[in-house]
Formats: C-alpha cells, sequence, structure tokens
C-alpha cells in the first residue's frame, strides 16, 4: 500500500459508552454535572438523554448547549456585563473562586430580583510534589466560612454551596469526609445546600492504575451518607471518566523502521494529553511483554515528544496501511496549529 491509498485518520465517539459512563456516576450522587472542556461534543448527548448538569467554563462552550438552565458556569474574571449576558441567556447556576468574582456577582445581582444558585470555590490541600506547574484555584477556609454565614441568608441565593476540584486522574485522595470536616465549620455544613467535589475520578491509561476506581466509589457512596445526613447534596462533575472509555483513535501506520512505528496522526493534533498531564493511550490488541516484541509509536512531526507511545508490545509484525487504534481517547482530544496540521474529524457512533 502507498500513502496515496492510506485512509485519513478519525476519531470515533460512541454515545451508547457516554451514557453508560454516565450513568455509573449518577448512580452515587445526587447532582452530576459533566465538564464540557473535556469533549464538547459529549455535551449534547448528556443534555439529551440525561438529567444532567453540563459545568462550563467559556462563554464560547455554550455554543453546544440548547438549555442554559442546565448549566454550572464557572467564573474567572468577569464584568457584571458578562454576568448580566450569562443570567439573559438562562443561566441561573453559578461557581466562583476568588473573592473578586465574587463581589462583582454579588454587586450585579444585588439591585434585581434575581434567583440563583451560588457554589464558592474551596482551596483544598492537595498532597501533591510543590512542581509549580498548576495554579492554585480558590478561597481558603477562613473565607469561605465566613462567606457562607453572610450569605445563607441572601435572598437572591436560592441554593448555597462549596465546591473544590482534584487533579485530573487523581487516585489517591478521595479522604474527603475528613478533609470537609477539617475546614468548614459545623455552621458551614449547617448553611449549605451542595457540596461539588468536582471530577478528578481517573480513567485507564497505558501509564495509570484504575484497579482503586472500586475503592473510590465506595468512598463517594460514604460521603454522599454523611452528607445526607447534614441535609446536603452531593454533586460531582467528572470530565475524563465519562468521555475518555467512549472515543477511539483511529490512524495508519505510515512507516516502520528498525522496532519504530510512524503514524499518520501526531500527540499534537489528536493526544495533547500525552504531553501535558502526560497519560499514553492504550492501543487496541497490545499484549504483554511476554507475547509480542516492542515497539515505539511515533507521531508524524519533526518533534522529538510526538509519542504516542515509548514501548507497546505487538503480536503481529506491522507493516505500512496497518491500523493502530488507540482505545480510551475520547477526552481531551483537542488540536493545535502546530506544523499546520489539521484538525482530525470525529464520527458520532450511536
Amino acid at each position: 500500500m502507498n500513502s496515496s491509498t492510506i485512509p485519513s485518520p478519525k476519531f470515533t465517539l460512541s454515545k451508547k459508552v457516554v451514557l453508560e459512563q454516565y450513568n455509573k456516576v449518577r448512580e452515587v450522587v445526587d447532582i452530576l454535572g459533566f465538564s464540557s472542556k473535556t469533549n464538547p461534543r459529549v455535551s449534547p448527548m448528556i443534555e439529551e438523554n440525561t438529567d444532567g448538569f453540563l459545568s462550563v467554563h467559556m462563554i464560547n462552550e455554550l455554543k453546544h448547549v440548547k438549555d442554559m438552565s442546565r448549566v454550572l458556569f464557572l467564573a474567572q474574571g468577569w464584568t457584571s456585563g458578562i454576568v448580566e449576558d450569562l443570567y439573559e441567556r438562562g443561566i441561573r447556576s453559578f461557581a466562583v473562586d476568588n473573592e473578586f468574582d465574587l463581589e462583582i456577582l454579588l454587586s450585579t445581582i444585588e439591585p434585581t430580583d434575581w434567583k440563583i444558585t451560588l457554589l464558592l470555590r474551596l482551596k483544598l490541600k492537595e498532597h501533591s510534589l510543590r512542581t509549580e506547574r498548576y495554579f492554585v484555584f480558590g478561597m481558603s477556609s477562613d473565607i469561605i466560612n465566613e462567606r457562607v454565614a453572610q450569605l445563607k441568608d441572601t435572598p437572591h441565593i436560592e441554593k448555597l454551596g462549596v465546591h473544590f476540584h482534584r487533579k485530573t486522574q487523581n487516585v489517591n485522595e478521595w479522604k474527603i469526609q475528613q478533609d470537609i470536616e477539617d475546614v468548614l465549620s459545623e455552621e458551614t455544613l449547617e448553611a449549605i445546600d451542595i457540596l461539588n467535589i468536582g471530577g478528578g475520578l481517573p480513567s485507564e491509561y497505558a501509564n495509570t492504575n484504575v484497579d482503586v476506581i472500586g475503592g473510590i466509589f465506595r468512598r463517594i457512596t460514604e460521603l454522599r451518607e454523611w452528607l445526607h445526613e447534614k441535609d446536603i447534596q452531593l454533586m460531582i462533575e467528572p470530565g475524563r471518566f465519562i468521555s475518555a472509555p467512549a472515543g477511539k483513535l483511529i490512524t495508519y501506520i505510515t512507516g516502520v523502521y528498525d522496532n519504530n512505528i510512524i503514524v499518520n496522526a501526531s500527540v499534537y493534533n489528536s493526544d495533547m494529553d500525552a504531553i501535558l498531564v502526560p497519560v499514553k493511550l492504550r492501543v487496541d490488541g497490545e499484549v504483554g511483554n511476554n507475547a509480542g516484541k516492542p515497539y515505539v509509536i511515533k507521531g508524524c512531526t519533526p518533534c522529538s515528544m510526538d509519542l504516542f507511545r515509548y514501548r507497546v508490545y505487538l503480536k503481529d509484525k506491522p507493516k505500512i496501511g496497518d491500523e493502530i487504534v488507540f482505545i480510551n481517547a475520547g477526552a481531551y482530544n483537542f488540536t493545535s496549529n502546530f506544523c499546520d496540521l489539521e484538525e482530525i474529524p470525529t464520527e458520532i457512533i450511536e
């Protein structure tokens, strides 16, 4: 097969798998909000087939949503004009992570008859290395406790809650009840209606261990029971857990030499996660190291970091034109214009 007859790469996204993953989480929480930034093509599936919310961070993302009452908008650096625009669109649920944005929201709604749901984002300690890589969102627990006390009887706020978020692919930090008891006062827990624990539910990649997922779900169930004793609803905002398993990236081999496989896609237009997180996509049909030969799977650009997998074991000898299918590829498959790469199309599968 020559290069002119090799098919172009594509994503597939399964609606069936999206809804299966959604329902797994829905069983253990009161409110589920899909994090739209993970894969905006999933958002219409959630809106049309579930009772879930859509967690949205940017106004640009709203083009994927029809019913704005289903949106939880997470503010960052907004103005009164933006607040007014969002409310006029029909958005009634907001989360703020700093006092600057909170004051803008409060001053905007004060002279109105608006009714909103408001979540205050808590800066919850994470037990990870201080790499100076991540921006720290949220307000201190002292500020949260003070603000909840001030806002609990505000007529504009129908429901008041606290929100926090763990980093993606977090498999270790799910002792949430103890963390919350340590930082939120009893008065705060009596005053709030919702605790939103954000996302962070792990999904399966070549370099991650998701054997802990059962334990995580048990802890979430225990947390929900504890919150119900206090008349608090449990909310969660998974993105990766819902969208990743629903997606596949289908590529084709354009070159094979030594133990290297070159495919006609790049991490820069399909799997930026491989560089940013980094998580490495599994390959359909890969085998254990005793059952196959190791190969490097390299993307099509000249960048030495354009690596899908540094070592994957395959049973059959690869050849030009063969498919290489990456699984669990439905999350954060955004693109860049590096080397003028084209965006890879997505085929929706019912």
